[in-house]
Parts: structure tokens; C-alpha cells; sequence
């Protein structure tokens, strides 16, 4: 394999103490940057109020971030490839930081946009890269373990994030939920920086033509999946994005397959396990985000809880990864991870099934938690394994370019589940009662389990042990 001239072979794992450092790192680095969007969505009705915000100036706060944060996934991961990982972590960290901090002091909706766009800015180099510098510290048969816990890590802050948005809120104000993030970033950007090994990518270029058509194209394609129901999916706004995107994403597929240095060498995809780490990636997030998305909702709107107790009663579901993540990590490196997946992805199937099939206005909650509780212990049984996966199939020098990508998939994902199941609700039931809102919910989370099942088929074909082809690394 060619190899960028000054690198070297892969370098062992470092000592326990440099592994526990970077599981640290790269664990709160995560935690704050998954954290961050769920507590926001949380404080959305504070903030409609305090700024004078309407309502659909109001969802461009959550927008803004997803658009900037999906867009710049790969550039991130690019980046960290030819700048070296490390230093672009921790930039990315000091930029979440400083934008939080215009966040919590923005006078007006238009101010608070913006710093949210620089959020997203920040975040798009550090989910990526937490994987990849995570990785690089472990040896490969002892990734599983490290793997889940750090999954588990992303789905504690899923799990935390209604709880502490709802309590800052509650007990100081919305610019809380900011605040927060601006001591932890601005200590653990050179902490980083002290703790971490620096390494980079198989080349030192930048693939500039790469970095512009990707980000325009998803762009393009995420704008049009968030704004489609609101804006109307066949107004000239939304085909022209999307169509746009589209057309961008075909010409950086062309420009990759022509390019010297390419930021996404489509030649991971004719790995098969990479191939089924995304495809089972898109499935996932489809399903998870759009039935959460929904489910928060019923027990708001419907049932009347706040947002408080609304995040206490989807906690079954949503810290499940805390506890069963990390097992399925650590299982993923002695029994391969498609056994693992498959099953996760078949169990919450069943558990969408359980929901859509049993959800009434007046259910108990005693009915919903066993479909919440089969959801979140398949979910946790995924997580790990696929991004295990992912890492271990792909040569040492490209896990930072993979990780960008299956990041991205995610996100995509997750948007096009909330709008298709939203396209589903809307055309069969509406806000106007309980009974409307579950005549739209019930059909819209039964998709959601037939993706998660189609999910689980696809898994079926991931190879049955993962060995990565041989190749080197530079680092320091």
C-alpha cells in the first residue's frame, strides 16, 4: 500500500495511563457536543419568549447547528487528516467554547443564529475526530471495550440532555445551557493538547475542490430534508436546494474518483464492512431520531407532562447505551460485531412495534415503558459494534476519513427519519387532539420500525470477522 513518505508503521498503544487520558478527552468532548442540541431543544419555548421569536424563526436555532454541523462533518475530518488531528480537535473545542458564549450573551434571535452556526462549526471537527483520536490510542482487539464506553458516554448525554436542559432552564435561564459548555471547553482544548498524541492522515494535502463540493452538497441535501414539511416539499425553495445538493454530492463523487488526494477515497465503500456500517448507520439514526422526535411530543402534548417529565419517563429508553454500550463493545471484539447489530436492530424493531401497534391518548405509561425498554437496549446493542466496525475495517491511515463519513450518514439519517415521519403524521393525523396526534404517530413509528428492520437485514451481511488491510500511519 502507498503511503505518504514520511510515514511510519502504526505505533503500539500507548500506556494505561495515556488510554484513560484519551477516553477522557474524548468523552466529555462528546458529551458536551451531543449534550449541547438536546438541551437546546428543550429551552426553545424560553427563548420564543424572552427574544420575541417567532416560530419559524425560532426553529432556525436548532437549523442553523444541524445544517453547519451535517455540512462540515468530512471537512473536519479532512482537516484533522492534514493539519493533524489533535491540534484541529482541539481547535474545534475552543471554537464550540467561544460560540457558546455568544450564544448565552446573544441580544436578539438573529445574534443567537448565528453564534449557533459557529457551534456548528466548532462541533463538525470534534464528533469525527473524538473517534478517530480515541482509536489511535487502543490497540485494535482492545478498541471494542473503549468503544462502547464511549458510545455510552453519547447516549448518557442523550439521556441527560431533557433533564438538564429542563433544570437550568427551570432554575437560572436559558443562557445556562450555554454557559456551561465555556469553562469545560476553554479547560479541555489544552488538555487536549497536553494528553493527546498528535498524528495525521496517509498525505498532507487538502483536497480543496473535495472540501467545497461536500460541503455544499450537504448543505443542500440536509436543508432540504429539515425545512421539506414546513416550506412545502415541492416549493421552488426547497427543490432548488435540494435538487442542488444532490447534483453537488454526484460532482464531489466525480471530483473523488479524479482527485490525487481525495478526502473521501471511494474505495473504502467496496469494503463490506464499511458498506454496512453506514447503510445500518442510516437505518438507525432514521428510526431512532424520528421516533423520539415524535414520542417526546405525545407525552407533552398529549399527556400533558413537561419537559422535565417528559425526559424522565424516555430516560428507560435513552441511558440504556450508559450500561449495555460498553458489554456490547467489549463483546464486539471476541464475537464480531454482526451478531451484535443484527440482534440490536431486530430488538428495537419490536420495541416499535410494541409502540406503534399499543399507543392510545389515554395509555398508561406502565404500556409504553416495555416498548421504550426493548428500544433502548437494541439501540445500546448497536452503537459500539457498528462503530467498531466501521474502524476495524478500514487500513489505520483512513479511520479519521471513515469516521467523518459514518458521522455523516448519521446525521443525514436522523434528518431524513424526523422529516418522512413527519410527512407521515402530517398526512394522517394533526396537533388538534390526543386522538389526531396518534393517528399520525402510530403509522409514522411503524415506518420507523420497518427501516430498523430493513436495518437489521443489511446487518446480516456484515463479514463475519473484521481484519482490516495493512497500513501505516503517521504520527508522533
Amino acid at each position: 500500500m502507498t503511503t505518504h513518505p514520511h510515514a511510519i508503521d502504526p505505533p503500539k498503544a500507548g500506556s494505561k495511563s495515556a488510554q484513560i487520558w484519551a477516553l477522557v478527552i474524548t468523552g466529555l468532548a462528546l458529551f458536551m457536543v451531543v449534550l449541547d442540541n438536546l438541551v437546546v431543544t428543550t429551552a426553545l419555548p424560553t427563548m420564543r419568549l424572552d427574544l420575541g421569536a417567532s416560530v419559524t424563526t425560532l426553529g432556525w436555532v436548532v437549523n442553523a447547528y444541524t445544517l453547519a454541523f451535517a455540512a462540515l462533518l468530512l471537512t473536519g475530518a479532512a482537516l484533522g487528516d492534514r493539519f493533524g488531528r489533535r491540534r484541529v480537535f482541539a481547535i474545534g473545542i475552543t471554537i464550540f467554547a467561544l460560540a457558546s458564549a455568544g450564544c448565552a450573551l446573544a441580544p436578539d434571535i438573529n445574534s443567537l443564529i448565528f453564534f449557533r452556526v459557529m457551534q456548528g462549526l466548532g462541533a463538525a471537527p470534534v464528533m469525527p475526530l473524538s473517534l478517530t483520536l480515541l482509536a489511535d490510542a487502543f490497540p485494535p482487539g482492545k478498541r471494542g471495550l473503549a468503544i462502547g464506553i464511549w458510545s455510552g458516554i453519547s447516549g448518557l448525554a442523550v439521556a441527560a440532555g431533557p433533564l438538564v436542559g429542563g433544570g437550568l432552564v427551570d432554575a437560572l435561564s436559558w443562557h445556562w445551557i450555554f454557559w456551561v459548555n465555556v469553562p469545560i471547553g476553554l479547560i479541555l482544548a489544552p488538555i487536549a493538547l497536553w494528553k493527546l498524541r498528535e498524528s495525521y492522515g496517509p498525505d498532507r494535502h487538502l483536497d480543496l475542490g473535495g472540501l467545497v463540493l461536500v460541503a455544499v452538497g450537504l448543505f443542500g441535501l440536509v436543508y432540504g430534508i429539515v425545512r421539506g414539511n414546513e416550506v412545502g416539499w415541492g416549493s421552488p425553495q426547497i427543490l432548488t436546494t435540494f435538487i442542488g445538493g444532490v447534483v453537488f454530492l454526484a460532482l464531489f463523487l466525480w471530483w473523488e474518483t479524479r482527485a490525487k488526494y481525495p478526502m473521501l477515497p471511494l474505495r473504502l465503500f467496496r469494503i463490506r464492512g464499511f458498506a454496512v456500517a453506514n447503510s445500518v448507520s442510516v437505518c438507525l439514526y432514521f428510526g431512532m431520531f424520528g421516533a423520539v422526535f415524535f414520542l417526546a411530543q405525545f407525552l407533552q402534548t398529549v399527556q400533558g407532562d413537561g419537559a422535565f417529565d417528559a425526559g424522565l419517563k424516555v430516560l428507560p429508553w435513552t441511558i440504556m447505551p450508559m450500561f449495555i454500550a460498553p458489554l456490547a463493545g467489549a463483546y464486539s471484539d471476541r464475537i464480531g460485531s454482526r451478531p451484535l447489530m443484527a440482534s440490536g436492530l431486530f430488538i428495537m424493531t419490536a420495541g416499535f412495534l410494541w409502540m406503534g401497534l399499543t399507543i392510545t391518548p389515554d395509555i398508561s405509561y406502565g404500556g409504553l415503558v416495555g416498548g421504550f425498554l426493548l428500544a433502548g437496549f437494541g439501540m445500546a446493542l448497536v452503537f459500539a459494534p457498528v462503530s467498531n466496525m466501521l474502524i476495524g475495517s478500514v487500513p489505520e491511515q483512513d479511520i479519521g476519513k471513515a469516521s467523518g463519513a459514518n458521522n455523516t450518514v448519521r446525521e443525514v439519517g436522523g434528518a431524513l427519519g424526523i422529516a418522512v415521519m413527519t410527512a407521515i403524521f402530517t398526512g394522517a393525523g394533526s396537533y388538534s387532539s390526543g386522538q389526531a396526534f396518534v393517528d399520525g404517530l402510530n403509522p409514522a413509528v411503524l415506518v420507523g420500525a420497518g427501516v430498523l428492520f430493513l436495518g437489521g437485514l443489511i446487518a446480516l451481511l456484515a463479514p463475519k470477522t473484521i481484519k482490516a488491510p495493512p497500513s501505516g500511519v503517521v504520527a508522533h
